[in-house]
Order: structure tokens, then C-alpha cells, then sequence
């Protein structure tokens, strides 16, 4: 069995790492750790736990975690660039669910994060986890980054065209739309009900800090830097992203169909849907899958392209499991066969 420790249980995130570790199979729970719900059962603070995790919260002390085979970082940014050093040392693994490691250039993580970065070391060996991207490299790696949920989407929905040059690369645009869970569990006024209900609004739209993550993704992908416009949207629902991509084909006649279903024949959790269809946020709530649509609207010479998934799951936690699958040489879909709520 792997002995698995979380920092930060108490967010979203934390919780759905909770759900989905506890039922892995190859998977005990050691250390679940919170500042301040300390000594308190976890599932006082989240009842759908009850009679599945037994453990109550500990802080956050280097002597637990050393004793675990894998550490998760649920934490806010700057958390796991000081703790994680030192249990690499140990031994211990870590998968990095917040951006302290997903940028290789450490002055613009500076600049979108608003503090100074203080692991460089390991900042440059850390493994960027995408699975469909960088499969090998996370099964060797001691760090991984987990992605952000919306470059995870992002990302996976236009790397396709960007392998193949199959499109202008300076003409990239990403409309995406997240339920509210995206902002966290801390109280926050543009979250509230009666806020965010009955009510839709883009946010970041000059600049938004997943922007340089997606936009090195894809410079890796077309092997150029690439132009990228990307806006952020608030809408009334708990879980799940909505991508909906734009890109100029420099040839119209390619076979987008062909090009997504032959790049993603071997992936697991990457569902590219039949010609004509539109993926649902509904249909991935709850599962690690991502659906994507491909689209060329009628007498346009763009592509467009339609991605979904869960937030809290591929888009998090999910994510951050199959690359701890990957990392233990465990069937990647392990822990994660869950099938997408509905209703």
C-alpha cells in the first residue's frame, strides 16, 4: 500500500483528493493536515466522509509526512515551495496541486504570483503533469505540478492542432467558463448566492495567472512561441469548465476529426465526441474525464473546438491521482473509474 499524506485538507480540493484516495485501492491515508481544524475528525468538517475516513486533522509537521511514500499540496501558493524540500530529502514524493512548480521562468511566476520564488532547484526539476503530454517523464519524477483546471482544458483542446501546425499560431483565443468552486472555499463576496446566482461575468480579462502556464504548454507543443488570448468567465454552477477554442487553419481541408481522434486514441480520460456534438459540463461531474467536440463553423477557415471537464477532478485532484498512478507504476485509471453524475 502507498502511504499517502495531503497538506491542506480542509479546501475543495482537499476534500475531493479525500473522496478519491479513500477509495484506492492501493492507497492508505496517513496524514491529513489543517493549522486550523487541528484535532478536529475530518468527517465533522465533511460528513460524506463518515465511515470512510477515520483520521482526524493534524498540523502541517515535517516528522508526520516524512513517514509517507507520497505527499499531496492542496495549499495555497508558496505552501509547498518551503515545505516540499525537505521531504524530498526524506524520500517522500510530492505532487503539487497549486503553481508553485508549473513555470519554468521563475521571475514571471514572480511577477503573476505576486512573491519571490525560493526553490529554483527544484523548480527546474519539477515534472509538469499532463499525462497526455508528459507521461514518461512523471513516472521518474520525485516533484510533480499538477496543471491548473483551466490550462488543463485549454491545454488538452489545442495541442492537437499546435503538434500537427495545423494552425496560425498568433491567433489562439480561449473563452473558458467555471463553476464557482474554481475560487475556493474560503468566503468570498463574488461567490456568495446571491452574488453568482442568476448572473454571468468574465473576470482576468487582462491578464489572468494561468495565462503564462497555458501559453507555455502550448509554446512546448508548437515548438514557438505562440499568441494566446484567454478570458475567464464566472457561471452560476458548482463544477465544471466549459473551453470553447478558436484557432485559423492554415489548411481547411485537414481532418479534424481524424487529427483529435488519432492523437487521443490511447488516452484514458481524453473522450474526443462523434462529428457535430457538443459536450455537457454534467457529463464529466463527478469523473476525471475530459470530452472534446471539434467543430469548423460553416464558410469559416477556423477551427473551433469544444472541451469539458470537472474542475475539482481532471481539472485537480482527479489529475493529481493518475499522475500518483503513474508515479507508483499502478494502472493509470486506478482510483479513478468513476462515471459522471447525472442528473
Amino acid at each position: 500500500m502507498i502511504s499517502a499524506g495531503i497538506v491542506g485538507g480542509t479546501g475543495y480540493t482537499g476534500v475531493e483528493l479525500l473522496r478519491l484516495l479513500a477509495a484506492h485501492p492501493s492507497v492508505a491515508l496517513s496524514a491529513i493536515t489543517s493549522r486550523g481544524q487541528a484535532g478536529t475528525p475530518v468527517a465533522d468538517v465533511f460528513p460524506n466522509l463518515r465511515g470512510v475516513v477515520d483520521l482526524a486533522y493534524t498540523e502541517p509537521t515535517q516528522g508526520t509526512l516524512g513517514d509517507c511514500d507520497v505527499v499531496f499540496f492542496a495549499t495555497p501558493n508558496g505552501t509547498a515551495m518551503e515545505m516540499a524540500p525537505a521531504l524530498i530529502e526524506q524520500g517522500v514524493r510530492v505532487i503539487d496541486l497549486g503553481a508553485d512548480f508549473r513555470l519554468r521562468d521563475l521571475d514571471e511566476w514572480a511577477h503573476w504570483y505576486g512573491m519571490p520564488h525560493t526553490c529554483a532547484a527544484l523548480a527546474a526539476e519539477a515534472v509538469y503533469g499532463l499525462p497526455e503530454c508528459h507521461r514518461e517523464a512523471i513516472r521518474a519524477a520525485r516533484l510533480v505540478a499538477n496543471p491548473g483546471c483551466y490550462p488543463t482544458a485549454v491545454q488538452l483542446g489545442l495541442i492537437p492542432l499546435l503538434e500537427a501546425g495545423a494552425v496560425d499560431t498568433q491567433s489562439l483565443i480561449a473563452d473558458a467558463k467555471s463553476g464557482a468552486s474554481g475560487a475556493g472555499r474560503q468566503p468570498r463576496q463574488h461567490t456568495l448566492l446571491c452574488e453568482a446566482g442568476e448572473n454571468f461575468h468574465a473576470y482576468g480579462a487582462s491578464g489572468h495567472r494561468h495565462l503564462p502556464e497555458i501559453r507555455q504548454g502550448l509554446n512546448d507543443a508548437a515548438g514557438k512561441p505562440v499568441g494566446l488570448v484567454f478570458v475567464p468567465h464566472l457561471v452560476p454552477m458548482i463544477r465544471g469548465i466549459h473551453a470553447t477554442l478558436y484557432a485559423r487553419l492554415l489548411d481547411p481541408t485537414i481532418d479534424l476529426q481524424g487529427l483529435y481522434e488519432q492523437r487521443y486514441a490511447n488516452e484514458p480520460f481524453v473522450d474526443v465526441m462523434p462529428p457535430g456534438t457538443h459536450p455537457e459540463t454534467r457529463s464529466v461531474r463527478g469523473s476525471n474525464m475530459v470530452r472534446i467536440a471539434v467543430h469548423r463553423p460553416e464558410g469559416s477557415d477556423y477551427a473551433l473546438i469544444l472541451a469539458v471537464e470537472d474542475n475539482l477532478v481532471k481539472g485537480a485532484a482527479g489529475q493529481a491521482v493518475q499522475n500518483m498512478n503513474l508515479m507508483f507504476d499502478l494502472p493509470e485509471t486506478m482510483g479513478l473509474e468513476s462515471i459522471g453524475l447525472l442528473p
